[in-house]
């Protein structure tokens, strides 16, 4: 069960926006192959959360596909969803004690085909491909009654038999992973939990390092010189996957109020964008920076907006943004081109957090 946290809770309304629309038809049920899947987490309490696509070349999008193609809806809200080869996984974060999920459907057709939850699966957070037939997901664990963090893991997820064939502890809080050649990378989500980076071998499944930061670590990707990003507090941090070594550190800001978040690694995994606010909210702007740079440019943003999700298309190259104008009514994808001019945007579900694209 996922309780009040900075990240979503204190989202607050953004300006509504006009969205265009053209005439054609949503994606034909049940054709998932090719495309843009959105999560939207829903409204916490009401367990509403959806997963919205669109074909790349329409802006007309499903807005729940799940429900399209199954009996039920999906009971909880959308963390996160990853395809492992024909299947796919969408982790659900439900509001009740013991709920939380793990759904595996069909990567073509969203049908479901079957489910993994507690005690396996609590607080599951993000998804990633390791194998064939093979995912790990982090998952914060059972909350204290405090509210407070136990330790959490990884769970070790064989699509196969459909089961959690091992849990990998790591610090409090594990959040983002990022894959290089045999080995995960696994961060952590609040200053208080831990600033860890832990690293994970795929071929053992067990912890073989971590490295220690000054701010909790947040693993953002691998560029196109095979150098692993970290972002740190309000520092990004270049190191080496292989030899761990720090080889730069750039400043973001020397403004404590302001917090960075929603990183997303380019197309051409140069350019890494992110989005700078001091509330999490309704106020500040989205930035670009590249792997060269010396520092980071605040002068011009790349969006003059911040987004609850941020993501680049690997295949179009185009920079999407997850608006969520409340928690009561359906929010927007919009698409801008690397140079921040305005696409188009498209209405999704309920509290876009991210995307994936296939």
């Amino acid at each position: 069960m996922r309780k009040p946290l900075t990240r979503i809770l204190t989202v607050t309304l953004i300006s509504a926006i006009a969205w265009s629309c053209n005439q054609s038809d949503p994606t034909p049920k049940g054709t998932y192959v090719q495309g843009v899947f959105v999560m939207n987490i829903g409204n916490f309490s009401q367990n509403n959360g959806s997963i919205s696509f669109f074909s790349r070349e329409k802006n007309v999008a499903d807005a729940d596909i799940f429900s399209l193609v199954n009996t039920s809806k999906i009971s909880g809200g959308v963390q996160d969803y990853k395809t492992v080869g024909d299947q796919g996984l969408i982790l659900i974060d439900n509001s009740s004690p013991g709920a939380d999920k793990i759904e595996i459907v069909s990567a073509n057709t969203l049908k479901t085909e079957g489910s993994i939850g507690a005690p396996d699966i609590e607080n599951p957070r993000k998804a990633l491909a390791v194998g064939n037939g093979k995912a790990y997901v982090t998952n914060w664990n059972t909350l204290n009654s405090d509210y407070s963090f136990p330790t959490g893991y990884v769970a070790v997820v064989d699509l196969a038999t459909k089961k959690v064939t091992k849990k990998i502890s790591t610090d409090r809080g594990p959040e983002n992973l990022v894959l290089y050649k045999d080995k995960v990378f696994v961060g952590n989500y609040s200053e208080s939990n831990g600033k860890n980076l832990t690293v994970i071998s795929t071929a053992s499944d067990a912890v073989t390092k971590t490295i220690s930061f000054k701010a909790v670590p947040n693993p953002i990707g691998i560029d196109v010189n095979n150098k692993l990003w970290v972002q740190a507090g309000l520092e990004l941090i270049r190191i080496n996957p292989e030899s761990y070594d720090i080889e730069s550190t750039l400043k973001i800001t020397s403004d404590a109020s302001q917090s960075a978040y929603n990183f997303a690694m380019g197309s051409d995994m140069k350019t890494i964008y992110f989005v700078l606010s001091p509330d999490y909210g309704s106020h500040g702007n989205t930035y670009k920076f590249t792997i060269t740079d010396t520092q980071v440019s605040l002068t011009n943003p790349f969006v003059k907006r911040p987004f609850t999700g941020l993501a680049v298309d690997p295949l179009q190259g185009l920079v999407y943004g997850a608006v969520t104008p409340s928690p009561l009514q359906s929010g927007y994808a919009i698409r801008y081109r690397t140079d921040g001019t305005l696409v188009d945007s498209v209405k999704v579900g309920i509290s876009p957090i991210g995307f994936f694209f296939r």
